[in-house]
């Protein structure tokens, strides 16, 4: 019987050329304003790790995790980690802020980490840090949606020193949207 050891690694996600604050809805209503990205936690959807003005320079955040072998291959797994084995994603969710702090998500991306090179993957279980880099505008000028796959994103593994830099806000922790489920 094989062993299944569990390692602990660190994905961060560095996003810039975000969209900013404001988007058109499709179709009729107001644009959504104050718009925010974060990550989704699993199983939570109201639950958003550091929310990030859509108009900032650069964003980031990381997210703690384990990664398993398995017959398979790696299987990482984490609170902020989607989806069943061999098929695992990170959702950043587009939301707009009201004036009394709710957030309404409206938009989703996938950042789906079966799309991450075998050997990357591996370097970066032995290093500590998966690093996804992305710009976080699509091509009509909105917020970033849908799955997300290279080239889209850029996959690396990083030095374990580099596990506490980041792109944007440090994260500060899971926060509650006002959206009911």
């Amino acid at each position: 019987m094989r062993m299944r050891m569990r390692m602990r690694i660190r994905i961060r996600i560095e996003a810039s050329e975000l969209p900013g604050l404001t988007f058109p809805q499709s179709g009729p209503g107001a644009a959504h304003g104050n718009v925010h990205v974060a990550v989704q936690r699993r199983d939570r959807p109201a639950e958003l790790l550091d929310p990030q003005p859509g108009d900032a320079a650069a964003v980031g955040w990381t997210l703690e995790c384990t990664a398993v072998a398995t017959a398979a291959g790696t299987d990482v797994k984490g609170p902020y980690v989607q989806g069943r084995p061999g098929a695992r994603f990170v959702y950043l969710s587009w939301n707009a802020v009201d004036e009394a702090g709710t957030f309404t998500m409206f938009r989703r991306a996938k950042l789906l980490l079966d799309a991450v090179p075998a050997p990357v993957l591996d370097e970066a279980v032995h290093s500590g840090l998966l690093v996804g880099r992305l710009g976080l505008t699509d091509a009509c000028g909105g917020p970033l949606c849908a799955r997300v796959v290279p080239p889209r994103i850029t996959w690396s593994a990083g030095a374990r020193d580099q596990t506490q830099r980041g792109a944007g806000g440090a994260t500060t922790g899971p926060r509650r949207s006002g959206r009911s489920r």
